[in-house]
């Protein structure tokens, strides 16, 4: 089963720059979108092979935003994280299929002069006790722009971005907490040492051309989960977005239940 994590950094915009044969090409079984900056209806997103659509948009129009499409349909759909304080911007997407949930999230970036920081740090508490609730069910696959390159590894330049957003000490220590809470970076997991390989550019400078880039897209299970992940991957060669997709490829044990019931056979649907 395949499983595909985009910030497409509005999808209207990215539809235009191959985004559909993107996605006719790899056929995922769940593509998880970031930043559509979009409402549902707005356009229509014409992907073959059956795929059941679930929307979570700002309420800022042209803002944010996240979609999950789904070949399989979920046994449930839920939109942010139950908090008045945190629910406004169209930020996660939980869909659960019985053996997992996948939580798709775009995490609110600190801005210019760290403006939202304080933000952020309150957004990731409320984050990862959602995700520890979760996972006291059932294990949870989050995947998305988590707008923090954890270690020094996983960016370019860090020794003149230690105190930009992203790589701030305060963003970087709560994603030490989210995987000591019982997560694992499924990247890292198979890549402990790999360098130079990111998933985000900045449109200046010619970034992606020198590959002066972060890795801030991730796939994260939970630890007992690990087992089932066949493999993990950064497509570096796909362009569209200041963004590339991130994949993961999982070992799905159901024989029955969600897993038989294809959204092909009902059309898709809009939530």
């Amino acid at each position: 089963m395949k499983l595909i994590s985009w910030n497409v950094n509005g999808l209207r915009a990215c539809m235009g720059k191959g985004f559909l044969d993107f996605v006719a090409a790899e056929q995922p079984d769940m593509l998880c979108l970031q930043e559509t900056k979009m409402q549902p209806g707005q356009a229509d997103v014409p992907l073959e092979g059956g795929y059941r659509e679930y929307w979570n948009s700002a309420e800022k129009k042209g803002y944010s935003g996240v979609a999950l499409f789904t070949k399989t349909e979920p046994q449930s759909v839920t939109y942010g994280l139950g908090i008045e304080e945190h629910d406004h911007e169209g930020r996660v997407i939980t869909a659960d299929y019985g053996e997992f949930y996948l939580v798709t999230v775009y995490t609110p970036n600190s801005q210019n002069e760290l403006k939202r920081l304080d933000y952020r740090m309150t957004w990731e508490d409320a984050f990862r006790e959602y995700l520890c609730r979760l996972d006291k069910e059932k294990p949870v696959i989050v995947c998305g722009d988590m707008n923090v390159a954890h270690q020094e590894i996983d960016l370019k330049n860090p020794k003149t971005n230690r105190k930009n957003a992203g790589f701030t000490d305060e963003e970087r220590g709560k994603m030490t907490e989210l995987l000591a809470a019982g997560f694992t970076d499924t990247f890292r997991h198979f890549n402990p040492t790999l360098e130079g390989v990111y998933s985000w550019w900045s449109y200046r400078f010619h970034a992606r051309e020198k590959n002066a880039g972060w890795r801030i897209d991730y796939f994260l299970v939970s630890n007992r989960f690990v087992e089932r992940v066949k493999d993990a991957r950064i497509l570096t060669d796909v362009f569209g977005s200041d963004h590339c997709p991130v994949l993961i490829e999982i070992e799905c044990l159901s024989a029955g239940g969600v897993f038989r019931r294809r959204a092909g056979a009902r059309g898709r649907g809009r939530t």
